[in-house]
């Protein structure tokens, strides 16, 4: 469908001298460069469009196009016969000229340079930025934030709001509107060696009601339930009207409320446009994150948490011990013993000849490389021979038709938005959520990886070190990567969740999932790192590509950044690598990343972009993250105070950024 919404509007496409290209041809650069929903409605394109896109063909080398000798042939619009270049900057000119060598800069661990965290800003952006940290400091206007928005909003009209909006938390947070108005920023990103990770944040404005109705209603059964089969069900993987609606107690976390299948098509369109962004603005080096609660119904994740939960409790029964099946390292040999004299029997040799298992013992105990197929069936997919009788039962509860339909579009959907991540060379990061959704999660994203990330890491799960086995399920995940074969990729983060985690596992009386302290996240954090860093070392002396295993730094912290870079030194493991990244929010902690990119790091940018008045929900969190880390903006005001006074002693009150690195 976008290909063909694409070749319809590239009929307008021509250049000087009458010479046209063919509509595959148009729509293959404009896909390549990210312009795909620049473009617009059917006819002539806008001449900033056409601009960038001659700037691009001609940097490649393609002939014919750019500043050429006379007579040289240039894509130009019919409404303009010149404009201002909207898709590549003299940065990423010099980005491809082998004989300038790239700039670096020492860097300062202890993160206290002005210049290097703010040299990439305007004076007025500092300014800005002050003062949008100056509010985040008042708890009134946090906690009121989103009230007072909506009055202003309704007192200065929409024009004005949004103009207010640009000058102060929009222009700070939010990246523009769209993919053509976000590229100036991501320009000036590159250019000062950051990379982009692109996110569409548009959010709807649900109240509590409606919020809790869609996720109770999306998150049971037709049949009546959302439960296993199994007398036995776990309450944590059911839905619990007080915690329906998601957002409770989250503030640094986007969610997702199930509308209908059509709903879910447009995510999924949204995230492609994403990725046409993303290749576009950074020639591949950048990152899309997605939520799968975006892609599908909540009930089939509850379902599958649950199925993988208790197959974990069936082996632990079996075999003893506890934790996930492959930690067991049990063969097919001992799982007969275990279960008898029931061995023989048709169906048990059937469930015996499905499970998973190398040489080191059993991975899995269903074939889950089907659960990314198109055409899987839950409900015959997961069942397990009763140790006693030998009958086969369940350990989901059966799904009718139009469930397991709505299961299959799920991945459907996220085998789309993977493959055309892997034809444009762009990674996807596929975001964390609460504890109920994460193991189909982690497994879904596990197997995409299987899938996909045969020559390199094009999927990463995403790791809450908050949670009590993070450091387990990271060696588990790493070691079935090992055996498995396939490039491992991870985003390492303390965790959106937390108080809700609590809160909700008090109420239903299970096992509190988290970590008792700041300082026992903190802790688990760094294990988890140091241990994904000693087998990327491993991967080195082995002379085996260390890229193998892939990381990102997911952090705000300045201490856990710092020890990062400490234990890459300590281990023996350089920036130019490329097994490590960091990662941080637009508008947040800007001197921990641009230092980072300015000497050489992996370094990211969190880009949230959209409409003004459909990223309030998204600007509201902001404000609230930013209230909760006092001691962070202390010191971005500080060093935001020093630049600021810096520039203006020295008369650059119009100082121009111009940034002359390129991202590792």
């Amino acid at each position: 469908m976008a290909f063909l919404r694409t070749v319809s509007r590239c009929n307008a496409l021509n250049v000087v001298g009458g010479r046209s290209l063919t509509y595959a041809r148009s729509e293959q650069f404009l896909r390549q460069y990210g312009m795909l929903a620049a473009a617009g409605a059917r006819g002539t394109l806008p001449s900033a469009v056409l601009a960038a896109l001659n700037q691009r063909l001609a940097l490649e080398g393609h002939p014919g196009f750019g500043t050429a000798p006379a007579g040289g042939r240039r894509w130009r619009s019919t409404s303009a016969a010149a404009a201002t270049p909207a898709g590549v900057s003299a940065a990423q000119q010099q980005d491809h000229d082998p004989s300038s060598p790239p700039a670096r800069d020492p860097l300062d661990v202890g993160f206290n340079d002005p210049n290097a965290a703010f040299k990439s800003k305007t004076t007025f952006e500092l300014i800005r930025a002050y003062l949008v940290y100056v509010l985040c400091s008042s708890e009134f206007l946090v906690e009121n934030n989103m009230k007072l928005m909506k009055i202003a909003q309704t007192v200065l009209g929409e024009k004005l709001f949004t103009l207010l909006m640009k000058y102060t938390f929009y222009g700070h947070f939010v990246a523009g509107e769209d993919q053509v108005k976000i590229v100036p920023t991501l320009e000036r990103l590159r250019s000062f060696g950051v990379k982009p990770i692109l996110d569409y944040s548009v959010e709807e404005d649900l109240s509590q009601e409606e919020a809790e109705k869609r996720e109770v209603e999306a998150s049971v059964s037709s049949t009546g339930t959302n439960l296993s089969g199994d007398a036995d069900s776990l309450p944590q993987y059911s839905v619990d009207k007080t915690f329906a609606d998601r957002r409770y107690k989250v503030q640094s976390a986007r969610t997702y409320f199930y509308l209908n299948e059509a709903t879910c098509e447009r995510n999924m369109e949204t995230f492609l446009e994403c990725l046409d962004a993303v290749k576009g603005a950074t020639f591949g080096t950048g990152i899309t994150a997605i939520k799968l609660t975006a892609l599908g119904r909540p009930q089939l994740l509850l379902q599958v948490s649950e199925v993988i939960m208790q197959a974990r409790k069936y082996m632990n029964d079996l075999a003893g011990g506890t934790g996930n099946i492959l930690t067991h390292h049990k063969t097919i040999k001992d799982l007969e013993r275990y279960l008898g004299n029931v061995a023989d029997k048709k169906e048990v040799k059937e469930f015996l000849t499905k499970v998973t298992s190398d040489s080191d013992g059993i991975l899995h105990l269903f074939p889950w490389s089907g659960i990314i197929n198109e055409d899987c069936q839950l409900s015959e997919s997961f069942r397990v021979p009763d140790p006693v009788t030998g009958q086969m039962r369940r350990l989901i509860s059966k799904i009718p038709p139009k469930e397991e339909e709505m299961f299959r579009n799920m991945i459907r959907r996220l085998n789309t938005i993977v493959k055309t991540a892997q034809d444009l060379d762009v990674r996807i990061m596929i975001d964390a959520e609460q504890t109920y959704f994460q193991p189909a999660i982690s497994r879904i994203t596990l197997e995409m990886m299987r899938k996909y990330n045969t020559e390199k890491a094009i999927v990463f799960n995403t790791y809450q070190c908050y949670l009590k086995d993070t450091y387990k399920e990271v060696c588990t995940d790493l070691e079935q990567a090992k055996r498995q074969n396939f490039y491992f990729g991870a985003k390492l983060v303390r965790g959106a969740y937390i108080e809700q985690e609590r809160a909700r596992a008090a109420a239903l009386g299970y096992e509190d999932p988290t970590n008792p302290s700041f300082e026992a996240t903190t802790e688990m954090y760094h294990k988890t790192l140091t241990e994904c860093l000693r087998r990327i070392r491993i991967l080195k002396d082995a002379n085996i590509d260390p890229k193998k295993i892939a990381i990102m730094v997911a952090s705000h912290n300045e201490d856990t950044v710092r020890f990062a870079i400490e234990k890459m030194q300590e281990i023996g493991i350089h920036p130019e690598d490329k097994v490590i990244c960091f990662g941080q929010l637009l508008g947040m902690c800007d001197y921990i990343t641009f230092p980072l990119g300015q000497a050489g790091y992996s370094a990211y940018k969190y880009i949230p972009y959209g409409p003004v008045n459909e990223v309030l929900p998204y600007l509201s969190r902001r404000a609230q993250e930013n209230k909760g880390v006092l001691q962070k903006i202390k010191k971005e005001k500080r060093l935001l105070l020093s630049e600021i006074t810096k520039r203006l002693a020295k008369g650059q009150l119009f100082y121009t950024p111009k940034g002359k690195y390129v991202p590792i």
